[in-house]
């Protein structure tokens, strides 16, 4: 295939779209939800899917003047010249964790969020309550939220530029509720769904076996500043799902409007991927994982087909349509 441009490539693939489209490939992507066979994010049991990959680790907090470090299990106050107070988040009991928050001046109480929740998330001691995007914010808005440790579970993704974020969506980054519904609009605007290069993915996967790589042809970069310059010639289901973890990450939780944590969902079954949102809640004693999904892949390509009056806006990814073999917290 070396010199095939994308051009002739499409002429090329125009005939195998109705193979693929009628063969293995509709199988993969309309099957397996539950109705016939399967389950899906409604029915199935997520505690063990989000804490399999789960770290809490590795979280740095800058508060003014002060900075507060988890590691393993020390969580310890920083300022400009070196630790100034350190503690076992396993040995110390909340109440003098939050001598130590008074002592320091930290405000919310980072120390003792931690000491009082790392163990319990460590050990999947925590409800998770699943919920439709528009409710999702509803949910948490009233809430006891704890920022810091949910800020903690932000294990190993890459971060936007915050003021990046904030151009490309046209949003204040640090309101995460808008940043979703901006994102979409602004996938819309700046991207596509990639038909070209999932329709030659197809026919490499499921007619050709993988023995040649057609997808390669289609690709272009993907970053934040490519779909502003129009760079980007389409995206595909996994890399709108890491913009918009990026993205949801461009500030951190503490100081959001929200607190949230994004994941990148991966479905095997159906070689799909798109986002989880979640925020931690501590109600009547209770450690809450309230989580929602959103579909960017759906919400882009039901627009570029104008079929969003038919099939909707397809943001909301909670819902009998989705299916999740594996939830990262990093990437």
């Amino acid at each position: 295939m070396a010199g095939v441009n994308r051009r002739k490539l499409l002429k090329l693939l125009g005939g195998g779209v109705a193979t693929v489209g009628s063969g293995k490939a509709l199988y993969n992507t309309q099957i397996g939800y539950g109705v016939l066979t399967g389950t899906n994010v409604r029915e199935q049991d997520l505690k063990p899917l989000l804490t399999e990959w789960m770290r809490v680790d590795d979280y740095r907090a800058e508060l003014d003047g002060n900075a507060v470090e988890l590691s393993g299990d020390t969580v310890a106050v920083t300022d400009g010249d070196g630790v100034v107070a350190e503690r076992s988040v396993t040995d110390t009991a909340p109440e003098e964790a939050a001598e130590i928050d008074a002592e320091y001046g930290l405000a919310g109480g980072p120390v003792e969020e931690l000491v009082r929740t790392v163990p319990a998330l460590r050990a999947g001691d925590f409800v998770v309550e699943g919920a439709k995007f528009d409710e999702f914010f509803e949910r948490i808005a009233d809430a006891d939220s704890l920022p810091f440790a949910t800020g903690a579970t932000r294990d190993g993704y890459d971060y936007a530029d915050a003021e990046t974020v904030g151009a490309f969506v046209d949003a204040d980054p640090a309101d995460p509720e808008r940043v979703v519904t901006a994102l979409r609009a602004a996938f819309r605007e700046h991207s596509s769904y990639d038909k070209p290069r999932y329709v030659a993915g197809s026919i490499e996967d499921n007619v050709l076996f993988g023995t040649v790589d057609l997808r390669k042809h289609f690709e272009s970069p993907v970053g934040f500043g490519a779909l502003e310059s129009g760079e980007a010639t389409g995206l595909f289901c996994t890399e709108l799902t890491r913009r918009s973890t990026e993205a949801l990450h461009a500030v951190p939780a503490h100081e959001a409007t929200a607190p949230v944590v994004a994941m990148f969902v991966s479905d095997t079954r159906h070689k799909h991927a798109y986002t989880g949102v979640a925020s931690l809640l501590r109600e009547d004693g209770e450690l809450v994982m309230a989580i929602t999904f959103l579909d960017y892949m759906h919400s882009t390509l039901y627009d570029d087909l104008a079929l969003t009056g038919v099939l909707g806006d397809g943001l909301d990814a909670y819902n009998t349509r989705h299916r999740a073999t594996d939830v990262y917290w990093h990437r």
